[in-house]
């Protein structure tokens, strides 16, 4: 049996949720390690990459999943809805943008399931690396929940540990490829929970010509500069949208002009060589290259039809109706990342109706994460409902 229940009551509805501690508990450990990870950041990570955890822990973030889905912390009440935990929750961890490691660790905390994680065997182990650091720095029920109830291994795909892992699995979470995502669901019987799958995506950004100000460049290359192509939420073309070719050159223009006052360090020796042959090919495909400063990144303007060039530092800049936008993004198109003069005006609802797109976000959130991706509400299905009439 559950050893406590925790009230939350929205405008419809109390709902008692049976986990072992108050999920603000764990919110507030969360919090309260930022204080530890102000002194020191771990070497595999960056200063951005630590930064943007640090603002992720803010206790109003990570209450949020929980006030959306429940409502209101409260002392008493009469419920009519009980959650609780499915149970075994597996993570399949991603081998590109690494950071999605640590930040789904960090919300699947608050739905008190088991958690196992099988970590990226081609990536930097982030996940591994922050999970070490908060075993060693939490306190309280926080500590004993990352110790007791999160285990964290990286095997090859089909190893036997595998296999245990897919059968014990109540909820699958798998990031990577379209077909590992096939196998891992297909090779065990019909799930007790859910399977979510995030596979292969790309994102853009579209600026309305005539709001691209300086903060909205500086963020347009703050976000592409952490991944380039290789994070599903980062922009492999900017598009200006009822724009010219003259303007999308200014824009470029301004762009590089921005770039070392938005970053003042110098890219790793390889980065900068590779985009030098990025910006040669680009050029032979017919785009209009020119190389950021200290050559951080190549950006090409061009128009729709050009090649797409797959170099993890290359960023096209095309003018484009929004008819042309749409009918240009590609069939895995998950994020666009905007700068209108009017966000509040009702077409880009019917643009995002039409399209196939899962996220429509400022340019500066374009790699905020979050309980629902993807279009899936991954994280309140962690939770199973049991309906209650007393």
């Amino acid at each position: 049996m559950c050893s406590s229940l925790h009230l939350y009551e929205s405008p419809h509805r109390v709902t008692a949720i049976a986990l072992p501690v108050p999920p603000q508990q764990i919110v507030a450990g969360w919090g309260a390690l930022r204080s530890a990870m102000y002194k020191s950041v771990p070497a595999e990570f960056s200063r951005d990459e630590w930064a943007y955890l640090m603002a992720f822990l803010d206790p109003e973030n990570l209450s949020a999943p929980l006030l959306e889905a429940f409502g209101h912390p409260v002392d008493e009440g009469r419920a009519s809805r009980l959650v609780r935990p499915r149970g075994v929750v597996a993570v399949w961890l991603p081998n590109n943008v690494t950071l999605l490691g640590p930040l789904t660790l960090i919300l699947l905390t608050l739905t008190g399931n088991r958690l196992l994680l099988k970590g990226g065997s081609r990536s930097q182990d982030l996940t591994g690396a922050f999970l070490a650091f908060a075993r060693q720095l939490a306190g309280g029920p926080l500590r004993e929940y990352l110790h007791q109830q999160v285990c964290l291994e990286v095997f090859a795909h089909g190893d036997d540990r595998e296999r245990r892992m897919i059968e014990r699995a109540d909820v699958r979470i798998v990031f990577g490829s379209e077909a590992a995502a096939a196998a891992i669901h297909g090779a065990a019987p019909p799930l007790r929970g859910a399977g979510f799958s995030f596979i292969d995506r790309q994102s853009q950004a579209w600026i309305e010509a005539g709001a691209d100000s300086d903060d909205v460049l500086s963020n347009l290359i703050r976000v592409f500069a952490i991944y380039g192509q290789t994070g599903c939420t980062s922009p492999r073309r900017v598009v200006l949208l009822n724009g010219t070719r003259a303007k999308a050159e200014a824009m470029r223009s301004r762009m590089l002009e921005l770039w070392p006052r938005v970053l003042r360090s110098r890219p790793p020796v390889h980065v900068a060589s590779a985009n030098t042959m990025a910006s040669q090919w680009a050029a032979a495909c017919g785009w209009d290259v020119a190389m950021a400063p200290d050559r951080h990144a190549v950006i090409g303007v061009g128009d729709l039809t050009l090649e797409a060039i797959d170099a993890p530092m290359f960023l096209a800049a095309c003018p484009a109706t929004v008819e042309e936008a749409v009918t240009s993004l590609p069939s895995n198109i998950q994020t666009i990342g905007h700068a209108f003069r009017e966000p509040a005006d009702p077409l880009w609802l019917r643009v995002a109706a039409g399209t196939t797109i899962k996220r429509m976000v400022p340019i500066a959130r374009m790699h905020h994460f979050g309980p629902f991706w993807d279009g899936q509400d991954f994280w309140r299905q962690c939770f199973e409902e049991v309906e209650v009439q007393l």
